[in-house]
């Protein structure tokens, strides 16, 4: 971590691909970006490439999450494990049920993200020594693959690429700036940077602010 000009208790964010079954670890450093600290290996997720529709589809969800001290579990029977957040916002604008989605051990999946239990003993650890220094929450990018122009063409003829493209959008910023972006919904659609979620959040249903 000092490598990168970062500590225990910085702002972490961590960005998960499908089809590369990784999960990458990124913290705040010194001058204010993120940098990459670690990949591990996801061990199983479920389903296919794209969004979770609902409970019992066994389909791992996408989309930006936030978790916060309150979603994480010591006692998982997985033995460690953090709730990603679903449904979020957007899920619920459409609809999207499902519960209990995690980051977990193991290696067994049922519409969750299993890491192993040494995998999941290093991120837990990450996530709790970053709630300490007093962070409220993380973010979580779930992907189906790295969003670049060629990956997206290259699944032109999913059901999912309109949805992958608002994905993008959130994931270009932080690809360009280092910082993840702020997110909320409206429209029933991802909107990164507009407003303070927290302040000022949009209605899911209603207009998108005028740019």
């Amino acid at each position: 971590m000092a490598e990168i000009n970062s500590s225990p208790s910085e702002p972490m964010m961590i960005r998960l691909y499908k089809q590369t079954s990784t999960l990458e670890v990124w913290k705040r450093t010194s001058d204010g970006t993120y940098s990459l600290l670690k990949t591990y290996d996801i061990c199983k997720w479920s389903g296919e490439l794209g969004p979770k529709f609902r409970e019992g589809d066994h389909q791992s969800p996408e989309g930006f999450y936030d978790v916060t001290p309150d979603l994480m579990n010591p006692n998982s029977s997985y033995w460690l494990s953090f709730n990603v957040g679903f449904p979020n916002k957007f899920d619920q604008a459409w609809e999207r049920t499902g519960t209990n989605l995690m980051i977990h051990g193991d290696c067994l999946s049922v519409g969750c993200y299993a890491m192993t239990d040494d995998g999941i003993k290093e991120i837990f650890a990450l996530a709790r020594e970053t709630f300490r220094g007093g962070n409220r929450s993380f973010q979580l990018q779930l992907l189906p693959f790295p969003m670049t122009e060629a990956n997206i063409q290259a699944n032109a003829s999913s059901p999912h690429v309109d949805f992958w493209r608002n994905l993008k959008e959130g994931a270009d910023i932080f690809d360009n700036t280092g910082i993840p972006p702020t997110w909320d919904v409206c429209e029933r659609r991802y909107v990164f940077n507009v407003n303070d979620p927290r302040v000022s959040p949009l209605d899911p249903l209603g207009p998108c602010p005028i740019s």
